[in-house]
C-alpha cells in the first residue's frame, strides 16, 4: 500500500491494476483469444467438426459451447475493468456490476473426452482455462476487501498499563 501525501488515505494496489501494463497485456490476450476462437469455430473448426464421428461430434458441440461461454464471461470481466481504466466507472461500480459475470462458467468436461477433440480446439480450451485461472486470481485480489489491520500503536503500552496498575494498588 502507498500513502497519499494529501489526505493520508491508503491506496490499494488493486485500484491501480487497471492502469498497469499487466492489465493491458491481459486485456489484449483475452480479446485476441476471443477473436481467434470465433475465427476457428466459424472456419477450420466447422470443417473439422463435420469429419468427427457422432459421439465426438456431440462432445465438440458441447465443448465449443462451453468455450464460447467461458470466453464471453472473461471478455465481460475484461471490458468492465477497462471501463474502470477509462474512467467510465469506479472500481466500486465495477465491483457491483461484476456480480453478473460468472468466472466459474462452463468448466470443460473430462480430460479423456477433451483429448478426442481436434488439436486446435483442445489448445483453445487449455488457453481459455489458463486465462480464466489468472482472471479469477486477479478478481479475488481486486475485489475482496482488504483485511482490517488493528492499529498497532506502541507495543509497550499493555506492559506499562500492567505495571501502572500493579503499583497503584
Amino acid at each position: 500500500m502507498e500513502r497519499l501525501q494529501a489526505d493520508g488515505a491508503l491506496v490499494q494496489l488493486s485500484e491501480r491494476f487497471t492502469n498497469s501494463a499487466a492489465f493491458g497485456a491481459l486485456f489484449r490476450e483475452g480479446m485476441d483469444l476471443v477473436e481467434e476462437t470465433a475465427a476457428y469455430l466459424d472456419g477450420a473448426g466447422r470443417t473439422e467438426a463435420k469429419a468427427l464421428d457422432r459421439a465426438v461430434s456431440l462432445t465438440y458441440a458441447t465443448e465449443s459451447m462451453r468455450l464460447t461461454t467461458r470466453l464471453m464471461q472473461l471478455a465481460s470481466w475484461l471490458l468492465l475493468h477497462r471501463a474502470v481504466k477509462e474512467g467510465e466507472m469506479t472500481l466500486v461500480q465495477a465491483n457491483r456490476e461484476k456480480t453478473k459475470v460468472k468466472l466459474s462458467a462452463a468448466d470443460p468436461g473430462p480430460t479423456d473426452t477433451i483429448e478426442k477433440l481436434p488439436t486446435q480446439l483442445q489448445d483453445l480450451i487449455h488457453r481459455s482455462m489458463s486465462l480464466q485461472t489468472r482472471v479469477r486470481r486477479l478478481d479475488t485480489t481486486i475485489h475482496n476487501p482488504p483485511a482490517d489491520h488493528p492499529a498497532i500503536g506502541n507495543p509497550l503500552v499493555p506492559q506499562l498499563n500492567a505495571l501502572k496498575a500493579a503499583f497503584e494498588r
